[in-house]
């Protein structure tokens, strides 16, 4: 199988799980977020681990996520008291404790790696699994964004193939140019503006801005984690989905999109 059709076929299944849940078993989809997490998690660690002298807590950091991660839901869903969002400080600062006992001379970066990990995958995760709840009954705004998300990089990528010469940002991705940027943005903000017509959640201004911020977002996304990627050697973050790559591979437009997105949906229906 060609890579492309690897691409396609790893693609339209993560994207049946996703939507699926979200569209049909909401109460699914924290679960298949917190694995996405712990995943993307894993290899943001491994890749870590190949800087020289680093050596980041990678389970440990793996649990402390996790603890927060189910804390914080259980708190939005009312399985715990607030009261439990007490002990996310302590969990954190104990990750930086191990380093006491760390004998390598790596105790300033370590923590560091540690705990931006658990905030680059955790906090963006944990967002979506929010959006998705407050926005489901309504309308399904966190699906629809994963599919401009998804509409972006496949547009970047054809219109990038095909018409690309001029480097975007060509000392951190030699092959992302300014016409598959252009394209993709293009086709984000028409797909957006298509979701208006047909749908009475939100205004022209709301989609419009919401495609003109998913693509932009989801740009920089994917450059940082080819700045990760270029910064260890790597050309992909993992090998779990075949023509992807890594979790992070696939996921790394969502973890920037979802933040910025979930603050722009917040503002416009709750300011």
């Amino acid at each position: 199988m060609s890579n492309l059709a690897q691409r396609v076929v790893t693609a339209v299944t993560l994207g049946f799980i996703i939507l699926g849940s979200i569209l049909w078993a909401p109460k699914v989809y924290p679960m298949i977020a917190g694995c996405i997490f712990i995943l993307g998690l894993y290899e943001f660690y491994a890749l870590s681990e190949k800087l020289p002298n680093v050596a980041a807590p990678k389970f440990a950091g793996i649990l402390a996520g996790l603890i927060c991660y189910v804390i914080v839901l259980g708190v939005f869903y009312k399985a715990f008291s607030a009261v439990a969002l007490t002990a996310i400080g302590p969990i954190l600062f104990s990750l930086v404790l191990m380093e006491l006992w760390n004998r390598k001379n790596t105790s300033f970066i370590n923590p560091l790696i540690v705990l931006f990990g658990i905030i680059y995958l955790g906090l963006p995760l944990t967002l979506s699994v929010i959006l998705n709840e407050i926005s489901a009954p309504v309308f399904p705004v966190l699906g629809i964004m994963f599919i401009l998300i998804w509409t972006n990089d496949t547009f970047a990528y054809f219109v990038g193939k095909k018409w690309g010469k001029t480097p975007l940002f060509e000392r951190i991705s030699p092959k992302k140019t300014w016409e598959g940027t252009l394209g993709g943005v293009v086709f984000t903000l028409v797909i957006a503006l298509l979701i208006h017509e047909f749908s009475s959640h939100g205004s022209l201004l709301f989609w419009g801005v919401s495609g003109l911020l998913i693509s932009l977002t989801s740009i920089f996304g994917d450059l940082f984690e080819s700045l990760l990627k270029r910064t260890v050697m790597v050309k992909d973050s993992g090998t779990l989905l075949p023509g992807h790559g890594g979790i992070l591979d696939r996921f790394d437009a969502a973890l920037f999109s979802i933040p910025f997105f979930y603050s722009w949906y917040m503002t416009y229906f709750y300011w």
